[in-house]
């Protein structure tokens, strides 16, 4: 079958498409998936570098999640899923590739009105927001909630599902047209970072009291400030460290406040945590999607042959959404 092979620690130019070995026959509690399309990560991009080490046993080529049509089921797979079967996949490696093996734990049925390409755009970051900015940190109706790189994967999936549940939903993001997107998908406060002070804006359209929820992408950048902008019991999830993982920081509001820092990826996690968080976003995000209150936001799509490509847009963080690769 043919895979994107990392050649080496590098740029995206290290992205290999290469006829590789074949897989054959799913373990036990596994399926075989038919890949139609896989999306691209901050994650993947990081793996390429070499900073992010692949699990024991997993998949070395890149790829976090797909979407297909399932060809091979192993012993004691729940008799929900048949070979055929159209579905996405929350995967641990692997997605860059014509097949790859999934627990059947990580498996969603595609929604309906949801192409089977589409589709490959929604598992990492539903199961990202959900597990963190939900289960974690329990973010609830009535309540605010501040997301940066709003017009990211996760950010347009966050925006939109914030907003469905009944949350004001502050993003900020680096330009007029991804701020533009943000309010397209139902941002309530819409912030240029490039321009302006988010702490002051966040005090400013909440009193002086600062939001409940931050999921955050940038680290060590932004802990003194996601600290001054949170309110009283505000949460602080992080997911990434694109300013730094290093940094000087004042814990006095997060005394005065009784505030919380969490992070946590999901790579990492057991298969029964994963196969949680995955029955989890079926039950409360998917009748959403079902419903048409939450879409997948896909930017552009380059067939395996140009994951280089496909990283490069990643990388210059010029998208609006998802960018997915066709095998």
């Amino acid at each position: 079958m043919r895979a994107v092979v990392i050649a080496r620690a590098g740029g995206p130019e290290v992205l290999e498409e290469r006829d590789v070995e074949d897989i054959l026959t799913p373990g036990e509690g596994e399926v075989l998936v038919k890949v139609a399309a896989a999306g691209v990560n901050r994650a993947d991009t990081v793996q390429r570098q070499g900073r992010y080490p692949v699990p024991p046993g997993t998949s070395p080529y890149p790829g976090l999640e797909c979407s297909g049509t399932i060809l091979a089921l192993g012993a004691n797979v729940p008799s929900r899923w048949a070979v055929g079967d159209q579905v996405c996949a929350l995967l641990s490696g692997g997605g860059y590739a014509e097949k790859v093996v999934v627990p059947a734990g990580q498996l969603l049925p595609v929604p309906e009105g949801v192409s089977l390409t589409d589709a490959a755009g929604l598992t990492e970051v539903a199961c990202t927001v959900w597990s963190t900015v939900f289960m974690t940190s329990h973010l609830s109706p009535g309540e605010s909630f501040l997301m940066h790189g709003g017009s990211s994967g996760i950010g347009t999936f966050a925006i939109q599902i914030a907003k469905h549940l009944g949350i004001k939903v502050f993003v900020t993001a680096g330009s007029e047209e991804k701020l533009a997107a943000c309010k397209g998908l139902g941002a309530d406060v819409c912030i240029n970072y490039k321009t302006e002070d988010f702490v002051a804006r966040v005090k400013e359209e909440t009193n002086g009291k600062g939001v409940d929820v931050i999921l955050d992408n940038i680290g060590g950048l932004y802990l003194q400030r996601n600290l001054n902008s949170l309110g009283l019991d505000g949460r602080l999830f992080i997911i990434g460290f694109l300013g730094g993982a290093m940094t000087e920081v004042n814990l006095q509001p997060m005394l005065a406040r009784r505030l919380t820092i969490q992070a946590a990826g999901l790579r990492n996690r057991s298969l029964a945590n994963k196969a949680l968080i995955v029955s989890e976003v079926e039950k409360n995000v998917w009748p959403a999607v079902v419903e048409g209150k939450v879409k997948p936001v896909i930017y552009k799509t380059f067939p395996l042959s140009e994951a280089a490509e496909a990283h490069k847009l990643m990388e210059e963080s010029s998208h609006i959404g998802k960018i997915l690769l066709i095998p």
